[in-house]
């Protein structure tokens, strides 16, 4: 979200705080929790509870998981979205985003995609919010095929030959095909690849904007 705000302009442009008609996006503020799995599965609920409690100008809580959903039971996941419905009916004027983990390489029948579709279909069913962070990394923006059925890791790394050795990199291809700072912009990239992070800059400022009450249609 930084380098969108050098490519794109001050548009973008984000602080803790929203000084200067910027956007107020508080960064890692809860104390007691570092994720949704650090300390553990459940400590980032009263973290959330505790920071709206003496925050109550705060609207909207994202959480994000490091990599604890590749190795989460579907009862693990349930906790997540019990604690999750229940700081919702504590807090209704909060809109609170759910997330799926990030990709991991063990492709469709892993159980990370699993957890993930277990996440998917309850926001689904039951209208909550989510920002589908492996679903993002499955794709390049040319959205022609699904690396994620083809064993793709966080670092976009996929198996082009259906070897089972990944061998190819999705965002490092589309990179090298299209033009820097016309159609992608260099950033950093934690775990991953500029052109990823690209997309999740983009995806981010789409909930920011239809959480705000944008229709999704262009004006």
């Amino acid at each position: 979200m930084t380098g969108l705000v050098s490519f794109k302009g001050s548009f973008y442009a984000y602080n803790s705080g929203g000084s200067a008609g910027a956007l107020d996006l508080r960064d890692t503020p809860f104390s007691g929790a570092y994720d949704l799995g650090n300390p553990n599965i459940t400590a980032w609920a009263a973290a959330t509870r505790a920071y709206l409690t003496a925050n109550p100008a705060v609207n909207v809580v994202v959480w994000s998981w490091c990599g604890q959903v590749s190795g989460a039971t579907a009862a693990n996941i349930d906790t997540y979205l019990s604690l999750m419905d229940g700081l919702e009916r504590e807090f209704p004027n909060v809109r609170f985003v759910y997330m799926t983990g990030h990709l991991d390489g063990s492709g469709e029948d892993g159980n990370l995609n699993l957890r993930n579709d277990q996440i998917r279909a309850y926001c689904r069913a039951n209208n909550k919010i989510l920002f589908d962070f492996a679903d993002i990394e499955s794709y390049d923006p040319d959205r022609l095929d699904n690396f994620m059925l083809l064993d793709a890791n966080d670092n976009c790394d996929y198996d082009s030959d259906g070897d089972g050795s990944r061998d190819a990199n999705w965002a490092l291809e589309w990179q090298a095909a299209h033009t820097q700072d016309v159609e992608w912009y260099a950033c950093s990239a934690a775990h991953s690849q500029a052109l990823n992070a690209n997309q999740k800059a983009y995806a981010a400022w789409w909930l920011w904007a239809r959480l705000a009450g944008w229709s999704g249609e262009a004006e």
